[in-house]
């Protein structure tokens, strides 16, 4: 491998880790707020970021709690497909490169991205109703506002991990022959 290369890998691979990292901490910042507005109605004026539902609190509770819910779960989820991400850049091995362990780590975040868009999907789906019965929630879509890019990204990613499954296959033919 070139030194290129493993440049560009050391790159991405400290990308994945901040990319992970911010994840979190947005992660947990929403889940406090989240958390902490249930008990203290004055939070949900700044939830994160500028996102306010106060109004909702105030006069349509289970919408606010359905409208975070979705919010919390999508950034949770994206996490955790970058924690996948940032596992496969500690197990990769390029002399041996189709192993089954990054084989499954590929396949299941093709599968976390299935899940990202769907439930991104759905999310767009419940505040457009709300929309339409005339809530004021069209600033909370930039979390879901990504849906065809991870029903993308799902799609190449099972296309690899079937790659990577013939690899294996045939990496295990030669060490047979050798």
């Amino acid at each position: 491998m070139t030194k290129k290369n493993d440049a560009i890998l050391k790159v991405l691979h400290v990308v994945s880790w901040i990319a992970f990292i911010g994840l979190c901490i947005e992660a947990g910042a929403l889940i406090f707020n989240f958390v902490y507005a249930l008990f203290k109605p004055i939070a949900s004026h700044n939830i994160y970021k500028g996102l306010d539902l106060s109004e909702m609190y105030a006069n349509h509770f289970p919408q606010f709690i359905g409208v975070m819910s979705f919010v919390v779960a999508l950034v949770i989820l994206k996490a955790y497909l970058f924690y996948l991400v940032v596992k496969i850049f500690q197990k990769l091995n390029l002399v041996k490169p189709f192993d089954v362990e990054i084989s499954k780590l590929i396949e299941k975040i093709s599968y976390e991205a299935i899940a990202i868009a769907v439930v991104s999907l759905i999310a767009h789906q419940f505040t457009k109703r709300l929309i339409q019965n005339g809530y004021e929630v069209s600033h909370v879509e930039k979390y879901w506002n990504d849906t065809a890019a991870f029903l993308m990204m799902a799609a190449i990613l099972l296309i690899i991990s079937q790659v990577f499954k013939k690899g294996i296959e045939l990496q295990n033919e030669n060490d047979l022959t050798v």
